[in-house]
């Protein structure tokens, strides 16, 4: 059942460089946490990684993720996104982590591509949005 996210921290996902901290489950039922860039697009909340990487291989086994994104300006304003992984796709990826690269570093090509890389596009069916601060 998707959520709505309160629209007054829309900010945090739509123009702030808030880096979202992204847990994952691992096999042994441990939580795993990532600092990672995100975005927003048509209800989804999306994130980008490169195929294999331990978060790779945990959402596609367990699709449940929690992201919390903290104000850049105000630490104590944050943002929880509890939700499922509901596409997993490398198409469009290359095109996203750029966008994203423009957000975060401001520059047209994301520049950490490491040799062999494919990148994985992951879009976030929020299912609960809890705003605090």
């Amino acid at each position: 059942m998707a959520a709505t996210i309160p629209e007054s921290y829309l900010d945090l996902l739509d123009s702030k460089k808030a880096f979202a901290h992204l847990a994952t489950i691992m096999p042994d039922g441990w939580p795993q946490v990532t600092p990672v860039w995100c975005d927003r697009e048509a209800g989804y909340v999306r994130v980008n990684s490169a195929r294999g990487r331990l978060k790779d291989r945990n959402v596609r086994r367990e699709p449940r993720v929690t992201l919390c994104l903290s104000d850049p300006d105000n630490p104590y304003r944050y943002l929880e996104i509890r939700g499922r992984v509901a596409e997993i796709t490398e198409n469009g990826a290359d095109d996203h982590i750029n966008l994203l690269a423009k957000k975060y570093l401001g520059v047209d090509v994301y520049p950490y591509r490491q040799p062999g890389e494919v990148r994985v596009l992951y879009r976030i069916e929020v299912e609960r949005a809890f705003g605090h601060g």
